[in-house]
């Protein structure tokens, strides 16, 4: 094998690799604060938000999940998870809010609050499901700013982005969902959000990371065989051609 072809080869398996670990890099990132999936869903339907629970603060377990309903929400109904205890947290409103049907209401869900059973291991991930009945304006982003209590210490994520700041530049982002105008020929909101937010949550945090880098790790491993086998049948012929 010359020189050139060498260099060529090598060079192909240091890009593919650099490639791999920069898409590693990133899903590591991906995951380093409390997101909510999906981030964008249509006005006036249902959706099923769910809340990715990272690591905890620095090597501290993960004790609560304090999750602030924006203003424009006025209830969340939270899904069971056998890991953690949920409570809601009401408010009384200064005035009676009208709401879309005709009826008024004193109160409102302020707050949801899930309570770990055991200390969430800071190395592993959950999810927190929570459903909510959208506003029917499209056009704005609603935050729910969230505190994570952990053994020791804690991560308020509260940050709002200013006009024109990216949210990615923050350090402690509060979760987001920006409310998207329906769809006329999607037909039934109520349903079609249901389904495909349910979807989504059913992949995100329950594996869809782990066959990330499965797949990643699978096709640096392929790129390695396939190089070692160029090396051998270059070597063959060269043996074959003295």
């Amino acid at each position: 094998m010359n020189k050139s072809s060498l260099r060529r080869a090598l060079s192909a398996t240091a890009i593919a690799g650099g490639t791999a670990a920069l898409m590693m890099a990133g899903l590591a990132g991906a995951s380093a604060h409390v997101s909510i999936n999906p981030d964008k869903t249509t006005a006036n339907s249902y959706a099923l938000l769910t809340f990715g629970v990272p690591h905890g603060c620095d090597t501290s377990g993960t004790t609560k999940l304090t999750i602030n309903l924006p203003e424009e929400l006025t209830d969340a109904t939270p899904t069971v998870n056998p890991n953690w205890t949920v409570e809601k947290v009401t408010q009384t409103l200064p005035e009676p809010k009208k709401l879309a049907d005709g009826t008024s209401i004193t109160k409102r869900t302020s707050q949801i609050v899930y309570t770990a059973k055991a200390p969430l291991d800071p190395h592993l991930r959950d999810a927190l499901v929570l459903s909510v009945k959208l506003p029917d304006t499209a056009g704005k982003t609603l935050y729910f700013p969230t505190l994570q209590n952990c053994e020791q210490g804690q991560t308020n994520w509260a940050e709002i982005p200013k006009d024109g700041q990216d949210a990615h530049s923050l350090k402690a982002p509060a979760p987001s969902v920006a409310v998207t105008a329906a769809d006329p020929a999607a037909g039934d909101t109520h349903m079609a959000a249901s389904i495909s937010t349910e979807q989504v949550a059913s992949v995100t945090d329950d594996g869809s990371q782990a066959r990330s880098w499965a797949g990643l790790i699978a096709g640096v491993a392929g790129l390695g065989l396939g190089g070692a086998a160029f090396f051998r049948s270059r070597s063959a012929k060269a043996s074959v051609s003295k």
